[in-house]
């Protein structure tokens, strides 16, 4: 996912498609920051980022939440920092192992942080059936429950919504958290966009954040933040999350003015969530229509296209758009994903549509003219033997 990049000079002057994560505050989100009032948050007298922690245990259902520098932070303190602080939180004694889907950002975009922060073993599972995402009779098959000396016991479940923008089904989240609840393993959610999967569904935060003991929810992706996350759970598991904060070195003092700007995006830019995956499927339809593929069904903000119906690379299609000043991944292969955020407008959208049947237009005249010389030098050599 994280291929080559063409660089440019004022990125800002680009629309740019990489991530959800290259957004940049407002002048309403600085104005929050500046006005926000501070304390020291180690010493839990920032009054912003209490606010921030209050109004997200609230949205979730859960007790408590830590605020955190991001989501690798949050997911592997319990474990990843939000997700390294909910897992390494969660995990007590090696030898253990922790379940995840294969393909899920906590294996394989966070540096092996759980086996250099937990000492944990993991087990990816690549999911099989129609939905595409795990479910519970497939976890249950790859559970360690063996206390045998030869084995790492599963000690930890998690799931991750969404998952390459697509939303794992609800009724699976709610069968995989009962077997979790059976067999006594806790069960974390990475969700890192899981306000994406809750604006597209109309599934509330909380009724999605009920199923698990912890949760990581990114606020530097869609909702465009300039930094932070935030974790979710038990108050006597927040209470351990921050002891581990802190010997990660993820303390910090006045904080407030990024709080602000979460507490900013959760109120001003969640709501407009519907109207970027409306774009999302504006992009995917139109380039359907000249004849992109599809990689994955466009269900939130990410659009992932095969280009192999083209012939075409992520490359060509970089370099398309750049002359056009949007910005996406490149690469060699041919399978690309474009992804759209709030400040990603309609008219942007059009632009890259535009930029791209001109491609594909210039595209099929040069295979006609190759296909014409080809047809020519054939005729010239059956002349030439007659």
């Amino acid at each position: 996912m994280y291929n080559r990049q063409l660089k440019v000079d004022q990125p800002s002057a680009y629309a740019d498609m990489r991530s959800d994560t290259v957004t940049r505050p407002t002048p309403e989100m600085i104005e929050a920051m500046m006005s926000a009032e501070v304390g020291d948050d180690v010493f839990g007298e920032d009054p912003t980022v209490n606010e921030l922690e209050e109004t997200v245990a609230r949205m979730t259902g859960h007790e408590a939440a830590l605020f955190c520098t991001s989501g690798t932070l949050s997911n592997q303190v319990g474990p990843s920092l939000s997700s390294l602080l909910g897992i390494r939180t969660h995990l007590k004694q090696p030898p253990y192992s922790v379940l995840c889907d294969a393909r899920a950002h906590i294996l394989n975009y966070e540096a092996s942080g759980i086996s250099f922060h937990c000492s944990a073993a993991v087990t990816g599972v690549e999911p099989k059936g129609p939905s595409g995402h795990l479910t519970a009779a497939q976890v249950e098959r790859h559970l360690i429950l063996s206390d045998e000396v030869y084995f790492a016991p599963t000690q930890l479940i998690c799931l991750e919504n969404t998952l390459n923008g697509s939303i794992v089904p609800l009724s699976d989240i709610k069968e995989i958290a009962a077997l979790a609840r059976s067999k006594g393993i806790p069960f974390h959610l990475d969700g890192a966009r899981l306000w994406n999967a809750s604006a597209a569904t109309g599934v509330s935060i909380k009724e999605y954040c009920e199923n698990f003991d912890s949760v990581s929810l990114c606020l530097s992706k869609g909702l465009g933040a300039p930094i932070g996350s935030i974790l979710v759970g038990s108050a006597e598991f927040i209470k351990k999350a921050r002891h581990f904060r802190k010997l990660y070195g993820g303390g910090w003092r006045q904080a407030g003015m990024l709080a602000a700007a979460c507490l900013h995006a959760i109120e001003h830019h969640f709501p407009t969530m519907a109207q970027v995956h409306a774009n999302a499927k504006r992009l995917s339809d139109s380039l359907v229509s000249l004849g992109f593929g599809l990689e994955r069904r466009t269900e939130t903000n990410m659009v992932w296209l095969d280009l192999s119906p083209l012939g075409a690379t992520a490359d060509d299609i970089a370099r398309a758009l750049l002359r056009e000043r949007i910005r996406v991944y490149g690469g060699e292969g041919t399978v690309m994903r474009m992804v759209l955020h709030h400040q990603i407008s309609r008219a942007d959208v059009e632009r890259a549509v535009a930029a791209l049947t001109g491609f594909v237009a210039s595209l099929k005249t040069s295979r006609k003219r190759v296909r014409e010389e080809e047809d020519g030098d054939e005729a010239a050599t059956g002349s030439n033997k007659r």
